[in-house]
């Protein structure tokens, strides 16, 4: 006989929770699941995107458990669960299980009667006590039939060890097949943060999302809510909070990287994280700059992408070469002004001379490179497909050489999507700048770097040339742009069109 679907609710979101629209909905059909028997969910994702904040909301709106672990041992970690189970029951001695299959069945036991969720936070900290702890969650879980379906946990596993919970759902963990939702928390879209900031004028939330990008934490917890006021707050704000080293931001990126299981050499990653916030890219250029062979750092490099740490893009047009990026803007930020002035900034009332030595290289090594990847996002999230003529799929950032002139061009912004049923199609080259006024001399470079792909057999029927500038345009370029002949996407089209 087929058992029956338990009633599912409608679970709105607490007025308290910004954004996060997708997650919450994910969450909460998840949770409201009416299917009877287990259910399993890993929520992952980097330190102080709010992991934590929406799953405790979740626990408190559909009267579910949330259990927090700690680091330390595993007698300590079952006392402590003991304790939490005993004040959701309101029993009156806490139960004491002796290992994780007996701390199991009083979890799933909660959920006799109804779905309940069941929050285990920081689940690596538990596994780091007991690795046999997933395999006894796959077998607790079991089959979906007989005595395995007379209870309904949702059981949701929640972490920011990106290298640990990447493999807990991995082919060769206990749990692979297991979870009906593997949910990542990430950083809010440069669009969302500007608005989490109260910041209206785009060029001041270029800058803000360049220092401290899409952390929910870095406005409530480490800034204490000092946001920049305008413009002209900006570089006393960067003092005042980033430069400070009273204030949790200032020491963040030591943290983030010291959290992470898989670092051993700290040194060693630090260093490869500041050769590419200082521009290296590419493997060999990393390499060189911290002084090792390239096979030396794979290692480092893999475990940084792992971690969530680093990124890699492959080159538009070449490829055989890849591009490495810093995901958390403060990283770069930290290693490109931070680092470099660290023993002046102990010194009382230095941040503001440290800071004014340090604006080109903030300009250069923080915000150019910032910009481009936020045009880049523009095309991917917010661009409509009369724009480019196609739908956006695919953007990136490319090199294309040209052998007579003995050089190679940099493109920023690559776009290729779909035309009809053909994808893949080249949409679009672009340039960006932050600081400069463009003019029809940019044009004619994307134009050159147009025939240059044509003349390698590219197809670039469909191209369009699109400049990006954070000071706008000359008249000339906006003359172009008005004929059809180039795009062109200025702050106000970054934060505010299609």
């Amino acid at each position: 006989m087929a058992v029956p679907r338990l009633p599912h609710r409608s679970i709105p979101k607490p007025s308290h929770i910004f954004e996060r629209d997708w997650e919450w909905s994910e969450l909460t059909a998840f949770a409201s699941n009416g299917d009877p028997g287990p259910r399993l969910a890993v929520v992952s994702g980097r330190r102080r995107q709010g992991k934590s904040f929406l799953l405790e909301a979740l626990a408190k709106a559909t009267d579910g458990f949330y259990f927090a672990a700690v680091e330390g041992t595993q007698a300590e970690a079952l006392m402590l669960l003991g304790k939490e189970i005993a004040r959701f029951t309101d029993a009156p001695v806490p139960p004491r299980p002796q290992d994780w299959t007996e701390a199991l069945e009083l979890l799933f036991d909660l959920a006799a009667q109804r779905p309940v969720p069941i929050v285990i936070d920081e689940f690596p900290y538990l596994v780091r006590g007991d690795a046999s702890l997933p395999s006894r969650l796959q077998r607790a879980i079991g089959v979906r039939a007989g005595r395995h379906l007379r209870r309904h946990p949702r059981i949701l596993l929640c972490g920011s060890a990106m290298s640990f919970m990447g493999g807990l759902l991995s082919g060769t963990s206990p749990l692979y097949g297991r979870a009906g939702l593997d949910l990542v928390v990430h950083s809010l879209g440069y669009r969302e943060a500007a608005r989490f900031w109260d910041i209206t004028d785009p060029r001041l939330a270029v800058l803000t999302h360049s220092v401290v990008g899409g952390t929910p934490a870095y406005r409530r917890e480490f800034v204490d809510d000092d946001a920049p006021t305008g413009l002209n707050d900006f570089d006393d704000w960067v003092c005042r909070t980033a430069l400070n080293p009273a204030r949790p931001l200032y020491g963040e990126t030591e943290f983030l990287l010291a959290a992470e299981p898989d670092v051993r050499d700290r040194a060693l990653y630090h260093s490869v994280l500041a050769a590419v916030a200082a521009g290296n890219h590419t493997s060999g250029g990393i390499a060189s700059a911290v002084g090792r062979k390239a096979t030396d750092i794979s290692q480092p490099l893999t475990v940084l992408r792992r971690c969530g740490l680093l990124t890699v893009e492959p080159d538009a047009f070449r490829g055989n070469r890849s591009a490495y990026r810093i995901a958390e803007p403060l990283i770069t930020f930290h290693h490109a002004v931070v680092r470099p002035n660290q023993a002046r900034l102990t010194r009382r009332n230095y941040a503001a001379p440290a800071w004014a030595l340090s604006q080109d290289t903030f300009l250069s090594k923080v915000v150019g490179p910032h910009f481009e990847h936020l045009c880049r996002e523009w095309v991917s999230w917010h661009a409509e497909p009369e724009t480019f003529g196609g739908l956006p799929i695919d953007v990136t950032s490319g090199t294309v050489p040209d052998p007579a002139a003995r050089t190679s061009h940099e493109v920023d912004v690559v776009v290729r999507g779909a035309v009809g049923q053909d994808h893949g199609i080249l949409l679009s080259v672009g340039e960006a700048k932050w600081n400069k006024v463009m003019d029809v001399r940019h044009l004619e470079r994307l134009r050159h770097i147009i025939k240059l792909l044509a003349a390698r057999g590219i197809d670039t029927s469909h191209v369009r040339p699109a400049c990006y500038s954070g000071l706008g345009f000359s008249a000339e370029l906006r003359a172009a742009g008005e004929r059809g002949e180039v795009v062109l996407v200025d702050l106000e089209r970054l934060y505010g069109g299609a």
